[in-house]
C-alpha cells in the first residue's frame, strides 16, 4: 500500500516565484467522492492519471496512481467528472533539499494558493521557507475533492 505523507499551507507573499524550477498546468476532476475514498481523474503536460486517495482527514492518507491514455482521462473529465473542474497550476521548486508544489487554482477557486511537501515520515523536521503562511493540513475544506463541492470563490458569499 502506498501512503501519502504531505503536509499543506497557505502562502503568505509571492517571494516563492523566483525560485520556481517548472510549472504544470493542471485540469483534474473527481469520479468520486466519499467517507472512505476518492476517485479522481488528472490530465497535466500530456499525462493523464487516475488516482484513489483513502478518506479522512491528516498529513498521511493511502494513495494509489496509475497513467492512463490522456484521450480517455480527457474524456472522463467532459463526460463523467463531478463539478467544477479544479484548475490550477502547479509550481515546483526546492527550499533546503525538499520538494515544494505550490498550487495557484483558477476558475472557481481563484484566489486560493496553497503549497504542500511531501514526507517521508510524519515527524520529518523541514525549513519553513518565509513565504509560508498558515497551515492547512488537517483542514478538510481545502482539499481538492472538497473545493468541487464548495469552491473557494463562493467562501466569501456563504
Amino acid at each position: 500500500m502506498a501512503i501519502e505523507i504531505e503536509r499543506k499551507f497557505l502562502v503568505r507573499d509571492p517571494s516563492w516565484q523566483t525560485a520556481v524550477t517548472d510549472r504544470i498546468t493542471i485540469r483534474q476532476g473527481y469520479l468520486a467522492t466519499g467517507h472512505n475514498a476518492t476517485v479522481r481523474v488528472r490530465i497535466g503536460n500530456e499525462r493523464a492519471t487516475l488516482t484513489i486517495k483513502s478518506g479522512g482527514v491528516g498529513m498521511a492518507r493511502a494513495e494509489y496512481e496509475y497513467e492512463i491514455p490522456v484521450g480517455d482521462a480527457g474524456q472522463m473529465l467532459d463526460t463523467l467528472a463531478l463539478r467544477p473542474l479544479i484548475e490550477k497550476t502547479r509550481h515546483r521548486l526546492r527550499v533546503a533539499g525538499h520538494l515544494w508544489e505550490i498550487d495557484v487554482f483558477a476558475g472557481d477557486n481563484a484566489g486560493l494558493i496553497v503549497a504542500e511537501i511531501e514526507l517521508e515520515s510524519p515527524d520529518e523536521v523541514f525549513a519553513e521557507p518565509q513565504w509560508l503562511g498558515a497551515e492547512i493540513t488537517g483542514d478538510a475544506r481545502y482539499y481538492n475533492s472538497s473545493l468541487i463541492e464548495h469552491p473557494f470563490g463562493s467562501w466569501a458569499k456563504d
